[in-house]
């Protein structure tokens, strides 16, 4: 492994990276993705410890992390939101200098932004951010790995986010947008539209001229030649309150193959960052059918690459912790 300069660095948001480090990320996962399909183990972080700290439970970011640990040779040790209490007998500062002096890297997955980077600044560890109210750049890696493998370039490529465009995927896709050329479109209802000020300073720093963000409630405009359709929930965790809000405001932009024929390709993939509301198999589901932001016919089809994208979570977190870690 050569010299990265991604080396005892943090990635709290992908605004901590240019360009180049995260192609040099994608292109580490690929290779590993690729050593993992032969049976090949990459164990470079052999005697390492990895924390793993959850104050927001997750499926996909737990077990790509334990086994992207575990594939590199680490242990991964979780601790929950019970295990750690921020602020109630400890300082976050406290905490992160104990966890700095015991383990060479922690993935942090919690609620405010201000909290994991505080925790990061006095942890002398690579600190990486499982999700938080602002970002999820761990996310957002496995996603353009998967549009890498399906399209190759990704400059230019045409990504219509569909949902609350104020969210923390939305927003990390926009980073990703200026970093790395994406044509992204925000569909959303204008009382979901990210603030106007905050993607014009994005894109002011943009470090590719192909970037470009788009903001519209029109469907037209957003998926016109679109090579990929990336959905979300309509209400994230923490809102449920706003539910009855939400599906009035987002149920005609339900994702069916009729949005998707809109695109007028035949290649258009759909992403989702799961878990999704696609059929009646869930209890919220049941509950609440109308909540559902996904027909099954596309979240089931054989344009779907959700599960694509779950399992590059993995590989781009083992990535990010061999290149961070290691170097």
């Amino acid at each position: 492994m050569g010299f990265s300069t991604l080396k005892g660095r943090n990635l709290l948001s992908l605004l901590d990276v240019n360009a180049a480090e995260i192609g040099e990320l994608l292109d580490r996962a690929g290779d590993l993705k690729e050593r993992a399909a032969c049976g090949e183990r990459v164990p470079v972080l052999a005697g390492r410890n990895i924390a793993l700290i959850f104050l927001k439970p997750s499926c996909r970011t737990r077990v790509s992390f334990v086994v992207a640990a575990t594939q590199s040779g680490a242990h991964p040790e979780f601790f929950g939101r019970e295990d750690i209490r921020f602020g109630i007998k400890e300082s976050v500062r406290d905490i992160a200098q104990v966890f700095g002096r015991v383990f060479d890297g922690v993935m942090f997955r919690g609620f405010e932004h201000t909290t994991i980077a505080e925790f990061a600044a006095h942890a002398g560890v690579p600190v990486w951010n499982g999700l938080c109210d602002t970002y999820h750049p761990t996310q957002v890696l496995a996603d353009l790995l998967t549009l890498r493998e399906n399209f190759g370039e990704l400059h230019g490529l045409p990504v219509t986010y569909v949902g609350d465009g104020r969210n923390n995927v939305a927003r990390t896709l926009a980073v990703a947008a200026v970093k790395l050329g994406l044509d992204l479109r925000v569909l959303a209802p204008e009382p979901l539209h990210p603030d106007p000020a905050s993607i014009a300073e994005l894109l002011a720093g943009a470090e590719s001229s192909r970037a470009a963000i788009t903001v519209t409630a029109s469907p037209a405009e957003a998926l016109a030649g679109s090579a990929a359709v990336y959905g979300d929930v309509w209400v994230s965790m923490g809102e449920e309150e706003q539910t009855d809000r939400r599906i009035e405001l987002l149920r005609d932009l339900k994702v069916t193959p009729e949005l998707m024929a809109r695109t007028g390709r035949t290649d258009t993939v759909y992403l989702h960052c799961l878990p999704a509301f696609h059929d009646l198999e869930t209890e919220t589901a049941r509950a609440r059918p109308d909540l559902r932001e996904v027909a099954d016919e596309v979240f089931e089809g054989p344009r779907s690459r959700v599960f694509d994208q779950s399992e590059n979570r993995m590989h781009t977190a083992k990535a990010l912790m061999q290149l961070t870690i290691a170097g």
